[in-house]
């Protein structure tokens, strides 16, 4: 039984020492903190700078990116990473972009789910034309219409996702607080 573990770890370690290791090509190490050439190209790709993809523009990319981790630096030694305001404002940017990534992939998931037909948009139309909210042809509102009539479709789905959460879930509110009482 030992000769199988001391052979299984043998085999571990020529596994791992087989592999060259990947080796980080720094590009600048500002203190004690490094960005690699490939952290420099993915950001540098994401800017607007690239779309000048020069020497002279990749330099000035540099020089911001280094100053940003040169004010970054500084804001930490001073403790603004812990500042209270700081700390709720990153907890509601959090929350907003998790909750923007919810809503979007749930859209997305519901978009596939339904279709507008013709009858419903020339009935919407008719709906519309009697109530006098729309002068134009049919064929020249046709397109606004199914658009429309999608996005309530989608916000009418979004909602009864939200009102299935909802009834799944254990809510209690005091309303004596909610109205100001102690």
């Amino acid at each position: 039984m030992k000769r199988y573990l001391i052979l299984a770890i043998l085999l571990v370690f020529a596994t791992a020492c087989g592999r060259p290791a990947e080796k980080k090509v720094i590009l600048v190490k500002i203190n004690n903190y490094e960005i690699t050439k490939e952290e420099f190209e993915e950001q540098f790709k994401e800017s607007a700078s690239a779309k000048n993809d020069t020497l002279q523009a990749r330099k000035e990319f540099l020089d911001n990116l280094i100053n940003r981790v040169l004010v970054l630096q500084d804001s930490e030694k001073k403790g603004l990473d812990k500042d209270k305001s700081f700390l709720k404002m990153v907890q509601r940017f959090w929350e907003q972009s998790l909750l923007k990534l919810a809503l979007d992939r749930k859209t997305r998931q519901i978009a596939g789910t339904f279709s507008v037909s013709d009858k419903t948009i020339e009935e919407t139309y008719n709906k519309l034309r009697s109530e006098g909210k729309v002068e134009k042809p049919y064929h020249e509102t046709y397109k606004q219409i199914k658009w429309e009539i999608t996005k309530l479709k989608e916000a009418n789905m979004l909602g009864s996702w939200i009102d299935e959460l909802r009834k799944k879930s254990d809510i209690k509110i005091n309303y004596d607080l909610l109205q100001g009482k102690k």
